[in-house]
């Protein structure tokens, strides 16, 4: 369908924390009738722990692996739209994996836009009793450089309407008229 234009298995997104991956990437999945899978709660499903208790009890190296694990091999799934972790894109192995199976899609926030929608957030290991600001500053210049390598990059600073329209103009899809 959609994807063998681009020679690729599924849609994933990437970007910062809080930058709309779960909600724009379900919506979209609905709109393509593809399956929906977000990074994070398949984590959840498969250890049984929040990713809060991970980094607690093992620390973010260990989850980091578990990361690894668990998307390698649901990179290779076909007609699916994948949230993936913020920090994902750090890892080069799942990079080279994402780039050849997938269409990947930036959701780019500012971090003025990131504080404000994180800045109740309890389920945030990393910005977890820290200054939010400052450390979405520091993630984000960690990240930045890999998440620009996407096939695609998108604004997702106003409303989710306006970036599922900007996704459906990019891959051409077209409300059909009664």
């Amino acid at each position: 369908m959609i994807l063998s234009n681009f020679n690729k298995l599924n849609i994933t997104f990437c970007g910062m924390m809080g930058s709309g991956k779960t909600i724009i990437g379900s919506k979209f999945a609905k709109i393509l009738n593809y399956d929906f899978l977000d990074t994070d709660s398949l984590i959840e499903k498969e250890t049984g722990k929040s990713i809060n208790q991970i980094f607690n009890d093992f620390g973010e190296a260990y989850f980091r692996d578990l990361e690894e694990k668990f998307i390698s091999k649901i990179l290779f799934k076909k007609n699916y739209v994948i949230a993936l972790g913020g920090g994902v894109m750090t890892s080069l192995k799942l990079r080279k994996i994402i780039k050849k199976n997938s269409f990947n899609i930036y959701l780019n926030v500012d971090i003025n836009t990131l504080n404000k929608r994180l800045e109740n957030s309890k389920k945030r290991p990393l910005i977890k009793n820290a200054n939010i600001k400052i450390k979405l500053k520091e993630l984000y210049i960690k990240r930045e450089n890999f998440y620009k390598q996407a096939d695609l990059t998108i604004k997702n600073c106003e409303s989710i309407n306006d970036t599922i329209n900007e996704l459906k103009k990019n891959f051409k899809i077209y409300d059909k008229k009664n």
